[in-house]
């Protein structure tokens, strides 16, 4: 089995496609992926705090490379996090919007049905029993998984072979920005500290986790 069958069946469903982009390496090799297998493709990316000057720089180049317009939308979490007060006080007013709202939302900012997701069978038994059920075309759902059954090593190989744009960020701080974990705001108050003081504004008590790993770390060295 070639690892590129499951895109070769995909791109005969449709021509249109919308890719689910985080900036990680599985979602950077989905997208190169979908602009060679079908017409039409558009790309949506989940934020945790809109228009990080480190994200927003990067999404541009990508823009700019494909010659598409990355759809900017909040991450599904942040509607937990706002109602019940995850590192900010809580607003009981705020709808809780589950990830399915988010994909309803951009089919229809879109047009577009299908949306393909970086998902590998190897990332976790979650994901392993997830698409199984599935396979890589999930009618039910509408979604593609065009790397299911790819490995990390294929995904770096594929990569560097088609010297595909990698996060400077990435390689920076060692992770795409995900959560709001004091290891992960430590490393982004270091390298990006402009970044770090607008995090902050809309998530003020994520501070103490920083300032705890801090402490930590130093009571460490020691």
């Amino acid at each position: 089995m070639s690892l590129l069958d499951a895109i070769k069946t995909q791109s005969q469903i449709t021509d249109s496609v919308i890719v689910s982009f985080s900036m990680g390496k599985d979602s950077i090799v989905t997208l190169d992926l979908c602009m060679r297998y079908f017409k039409h493709v558009g790309a949506f990316f989940m934020y945790l705090v809109p228009g990080l000057e480190f994200q927003e720089n990067t999404l541009k180049k990508y823009e700019k490379y494909y010659g598409i317009e990355i759809l900017r939308v909040p991450h599904f979490e942040n509607s937990n996090f706002y109602r019940y007060g995850s590192f900010r006080d809580p607003d009981f007013t705020v709808p809780l919007v589950k990830i399915n709202d988010i994909y309803a939302y951009v089919r229809k900012q879109t047009g577009v049905e299908w949306i393909a997701g970086g998902e590998k069978i190897a990332d976790s038994i979650v994901r392993l029993s997830m698409l199984k059920h599935s396979g890589s075309v999930d009618v039910k759902r509408r979604r593609f998984y065009p790397v299911m059954y790819w490995h990390d090593k294929e995904i770096k190989e594929y990569i560097k072979y088609h010297r595909l744009l990698y996060p400077e960020f990435n390689r920076k701080l060692g992770f795409s920005f995900h959560s709001l974990a004091g290891k992960e705001l430590a490393a982004i108050k270091d390298i990006y500290p402009k970044d770090y003081q607008r995090i902050l504004k809309f998530f003020p008590e994520a501070q103490a986790g920083v300032l705890q790993y801090e402490m930590n770390k130093k009571s460490g060295e020691k």
